[in-house]
């Protein structure tokens, strides 16, 4: 039986529960920042489970990172809503904000104890390292998605953005309102020269 058609043949609370325990564990067990949680979601959905294929992946990816508030939560969204509809937002996200919550919770009544640890600190200053290293994944898998496509045009965006980012210090924001209206506008472009074409 094919992933795809093994998904369709889960019943929604399977589904349901499966997404839940996944994000659950996924955001226990993530360092670093929403890129890391993004780059666990592939590799449990895309690689995994095969709920979902590396392109829609990239997709969503761009949707979670374009969107307002935490990429951890936005990518929850978007991958739960995917797998299961309305449902699939609600247990993601729950998922995906327990696990830092009830952290975070315990962290704040021992905050002094952990800011004066030697062994937390030591830990803290090892993870970054690891993170680094799996945002750096993440940043190849989406360039590498682009770089595939072959598209002249998307791979020139992306190299621009790096360096208005990178040397000339160009906020964020700006290059997500300009690259994002650019794809709009290429999006349509092309679409109305193959209606030209069918003609």
């Amino acid at each position: 039986m094919s992933d795809t058609k093994e998904k369709r043949e889960l019943s929604l609370p399977v589904r349901l529960r499966k997404l839940f325990f996944s994000t659950l564990y996924l955001s226990t067990f993530t360092f670093g920042g929403g890129y890391v949680i993004v780059s666990l979601l592939k590799k449990k959905f895309v690689d995994e489970l095969h709920w979902i294929d590396e392109n829609e992946m990239l997709d969503l990816v761009a949707i979670a990172q374009s969107a307002p508030g935490a990429i951890a939560v936005n990518g929850a969204i978007v991958v739960g809503f995917k797998i299961a509809g309305a449902a699939g937002i609600l247990v993601s996200v729950l998922g995906a904000v327990l696990p830092p919550f009830v952290i975070l919770t315990v962290v704040s009544f021992f905050y002094s104890a952990f800011k004066e640890n030697f062994a937390v600190q030591a830990m803290l200053y090892g993870m970054k390292a690891g993170v680094s290293a799996v945002i750096v994944d993440v940043v190849f898998d989406m360039a590498s998605g682009i770089v595939k496509g072959r598209d002249a045009l998307l791979i020139t965006i992306m190299i621009a953005s790096f360096a208005a980012n990178y040397f000339l210090n160009v906020n964020v924001v700006w290059i997500i309102l300009v690259t994002a209206g650019t794809g709009a506008l290429i999006t349509v472009i092309r679409n109305r020269r193959g209606k030209g074409d069918e003609k």
